[in-house]
């Protein structure tokens, strides 16, 4: 895994791998962290107009192996890497305490750590839970399209996925004109991508049902190298 980051750029990971390389497993700290994704909050900033997303958001600085919560933070992200809600600092609801403590997230944490090779170095890490609704109309989680997000690394999780189609991630190298693709189905499939040579994006979910409403969840760490 980590000689494919290093080489190609991103490398995905099915379930299975993930949970290998995440090592022990437990499932009553996994079944609380996936339902604080029940507790989201709406994302208001949707320049599109659309009321799908749901999202919390947590900052953190990792240096000299500690890793210390900060204080409220805005995201901010310049309209060079987010053409659509670039360009305003965006303030979200706080990632819970509860799920910033849970062992699933520090396991996850650290494994971004070890594939991108950063256990020594001093980072400002960003924590997004995102949920994307579809109903009668299709929820879109990149609605700005082929995209970096304007750091370093970027860590992304499924949690989960229900009642939805679609949702192809795909994945542009060094620009290079035909992305790979692929679609994270099972929670914990994982995506692991160099943001400074990687464009990535995920196409609109839909319904299966349309009569219900379907989501998917992700969890999104991103890593920013930063001065001690």
């Amino acid at each position: 895994m980590v000689a494919r980051v290093r080489s190609s750029g991103w490398a995905s990971a099915a379930q299975k791998a993930t949970r290998q390389l995440l090592g022990p497993f437990d499932q009553e700290a996994w079944s609380r962290f996936a339902e604080s994704w029940d507790r989201l909050e709406s994302d208001t900033y949707m320049a599109d107009g659309g009321r799908y997303r749901r999202r919390r958001h947590a900052v953190l600085r990792f240096s000299e192996g500690r890793l210390v919560p900060l204080a409220p933070q805005a995201h901010f992200q310049s309209r060079d890497h987010n053409r659509l809600n670039g360009g305003i600092a965006r303030w979200f609801a706080q990632v819970e305490q509860a799920t910033l403590e849970n062992p699933v997230f520090a396991d996850l944490l650290n494994l971004c750590l070890a594939v991108f090779e950063m256990g020594t170095t001093a980072l400002k890490i960003e924590v997004h839970q995102f949920r994307i609704e579809a109903g009668l109309s299709a929820g879109n989680p990149t609605p700005e399209g082929m995209h970096r997000d304007g750091v370093d690394w970027v860590g992304i999780f499924l949690i989960e996925r229900k009642n939805v189609e679609a949702g192809t991630t795909q994945i542009c190298v060094d620009g290079l004109a035909d992305p790979a693709e692929f679609t994270l189905v099972e929670p914990l499939d994982a995506v692991f991508i160099n943001d400074i040579r990687v464009l990535h994006g995920v196409t609109p979910i839909t319904a299966q049902d349309a009569k219900s409403t379907g989501h998917r969840d992700v969890l999104v760490l991103t890593f920013r190298t930063v001065a001690v």
